[in-house]
This record gives structure tokens, sequence and C-alpha cells, in this order.
């Protein structure tokens, strides 16, 4: 009887020890990303690009801006923004006029479409001999989604 103890003992020691190993390895892993990371800031970018990449054709030759959803609320009333999530990232390709909404956790596009700049061009409006001043501010970028 005893010996089935010490077996049974033996056997739970290495089940022990292989599981602090696995939870060691991975851990380091983990630690070796998040440096690799950390000293290169465009590898984050790259990793979301190569995963939208595997997605939808990209445009080669621009280096894209890419943005994180923090208050949803604030832009939901524009109809690009419609099904945008906390966490969510926006990723803008100015010359190509694109913009994509990408949920990473569910590794989806939520939507696409262009860039349209909203700002008229300088010269073009005359305002009438009696108008009151008016003042403009630039309006930001509005995303069209796609047909």
């Amino acid at each position: 009887m005893e010996k089935k103890a010490v077996l049974i003992s033996f056997i739970l020691l290495i089940i022990v020890a292989l599981a602090g190993s696995g939870a060691g390895i991975y851990y380091y892993v983990q630690y070796q990303t998040l440096l690799t990371r950390s000293n290169d800031p465009n590898a984050t970018v790259k990793d979301l690009i190569a995963k939208v990449g595997k997605l939808i054709d990209l445009p080669t030759g621009e280096q894209p801006t890419v943005a994180t959803v923090t208050n949803p609320d604030l832009i939901k009333s524009q109809p690009f923004f419609a099904k945008a999530k906390k966490g969510d990232r926006v990723i803008l390709y100015p010359n190509a006029r694109l913009a994509i909404l990408f949920d990473e956790t569910a590794n989806k596009i939520m939507n696409f479409g262009t860039i349209n700049s909203g700002t008229p061009s300088a010269g073009t409006e005359t305002a009438p001999q009696n108008a009151p001043p008016v003042t403009q501010k630039a309006a930001p970028p509005i995303v069209s989604p796609a047909p």
C-alpha cells in the first residue's frame, strides 16, 4: 500500500512540475512579445494591418493612420460609426481615400468606405455685401460608408 502512495505522490509531483514549467514558458513568451512591441512601436500597427490585410485588399505604398475608438457615443451620429464599439480600430488611408472600421476582438471588418474631406476650396464662396460676418471652422473629415 505504501508503494502505491509513493507512486501517486510522484506522479502528482511530475504533473505539478510540468504545469509549472508550461506556465513559465507561456509567460516568458508573452513577456518577450511585449518587450519586442515596446522596442518597435510600429509593430502593433504592422500586426493590425496584417490582420486586416487577410480580410480585404489594402492599398500599397501608403502608411495608414490608425486610431482607436475610445468613446463610441460621440461618433454614433455618423453612419460610418453606427456599429462602432469601444476598442474598435479605425484605419485611414488618406491618399487612397479609404477608411476601415475593424473589430480586433472579433477579427471582423465592421464597415469600410471612402473619405470625404468636407472642406470647400478657398475662394469659391462669396458672401453678399450686407451679410453678417460668418466664422467657419474647418469641418472634420467625414467618412461615407461603401455602397
